[in-house]
């Protein structure tokens, strides 16, 4: 017994011997034992928008978790670089990281913008990242990051509900309405707005009020009650259609430089992953808790009137998109693969779903509609 206890503690000496030896090899390691491993990110909104506020919401999970190891700074839209130019700056290494969305790097591949634009055959933004995470999408991105020749990774989080139709000077009662506007969207959404007679614009979101505002436009979507609200959209605009196939399902991207992302140790990776997935979810209850009060105030406070979008004009966005996507799959192999991936999702989880959920709206008019009185 005395040589068996003789014998762990020359092995536990030696290991933390050699522990001690390994962790000078890894000079991150070492450093992240001191002072944390410094991460500067830029999102590609700003400070006052709530998707700002949802990026930091990510980095202040990642601090919290990594207890000084890590730390990543969230800089807003405009303070190293354009809120478009946020890719190439963080492939250059120009920044380390940073927050988006993927439909912005439409103009790089067209496959991209199937993050975000359009039907996605029904599903709704949680199922279309049900589709990245494990029906493909996640691989098939890094397949088109590589065709660009991006050196970046990314993370998808964050289920965007369904984004309005647009701001407007009088409410759409059809889909000619829209012929002649001058109308901002993004993405592939720049195509269907384009085909129903728009002249369109992309801006970034800083710069949609003030182009309203010049008459530069005559009409926008941007995505919610409560950036619409920071944004200043009530200021310049009292019609806010709802409802839209243009944006129906989208999500978040969180940027990494790659090789700032691949030098760092697989438990601070982790980190970031597991980050990703708990801000995905508490962003969806703060959404539901913010969107929902700023929806009323713009209409008790600013006199907003908001209308739902016409289903004639959501068949014309369905019937433009089947027509858009048949002309990007021709011209594109990885817009096709893409297409064809979540196509095959939607069907099997899609009928899932749809068959499986019952009809909320008719227990929230059971309990709020007016009742004619007796």
């Amino acid at each position: 017994m005395q040589h068996a206890t003789s014998s762990r503690r020359r092995f536990i000496a030696g290991a933390t011997s050699v522990a001690g030896t390994a962790a000078l090899g890894f000079p991150a390691i070492t450093r992240a034992q001191g002072s944390p491993i410094s991460l500067r990110f830029q999102s590609t909104w700003p400070a006052n928008d709530i998707f700002h506020e949802f990026a930091q919401d990510y980095a202040r999970k990642v601090n919290d978790m990594a207890e000084g190891q890590l730390k990543i700074e969230v800089l807003p839209a405009g303070a190293v670089v354009k809120a478009f130019d946020l890719l190439d700056a963080v492939s250059a290494g120009t920044l380390d990281g940073g927050h988006g969305v993927v439909a912005y790097w439409y103009g790089k591949n067209t496959a991209v913008a199937l993050w975000g634009s359009g039907p996605s055959f029904g599903m709704d933004a949680n199922m279309l990242l049900a589709w990245h995470e494990y029906g493909g999408g996640k691989d098939l991105l890094t397949e088109i990051q590589k065709a660009m020749g991006v050196n970046v990774v990314s993370m998808m989080y964050g289920p965007m509900p369904t984004q309005p139709f647009g701001w407007f000077k009088k409410p759409v009662t059809k889909a000619e309405d829209v012929k002649g506007l001058k109308f901002r969207t993004v993405g592939l959404a720049i195509d269907m707005y384009s085909a129903m007679g728009a002249a369109v614009n992309a801006l970034p979101g800083g710069e949609i009020v003030p182009a309203l505002d010049r008459g530069l436009l005559d009409g926008a979507e941007f995505n919610n009650a409560s950036s619409d609200l920071s944004l200043g959209f009530q200021d310049v605009s009292k019609i806010c259609m709802l409802q839209s196939f243009h944006q129906s399902a989208e999500q978040f991207e969180i940027l990494f430089n790659k090789n700032k992302y691949e030098a760092l140790p697989k438990h601070l990776k982790h980190v970031l992953a597991y980050a990703a997935q708990a801000a995905s979810a508490d962003m969806s209850w703060k959404a539901a808790d913010r969107y929902s009060a700023d929806y009323i105030k713009l209409q008790k406070d600013h006199n907003v009137k908001f209308y739902k979008t016409p289903d004639a004009v959501l068949q014309q966005q369905l019937k433009i998109w089947d027509e858009m996507i048949e002309k990007r799959s021709a011209e594109n192999p990885l817009f096709k693969k893409v297409l064809d991936s979540q196509r095959a999702f939607a069907q099997r989880a899609g009928r899932w779903h749809n068959d499986t959920s019952v009809n909320f709206r008719m227990a929230f008019n059971h309990y709020f509609a007016r009742k004619p009185a007796a």
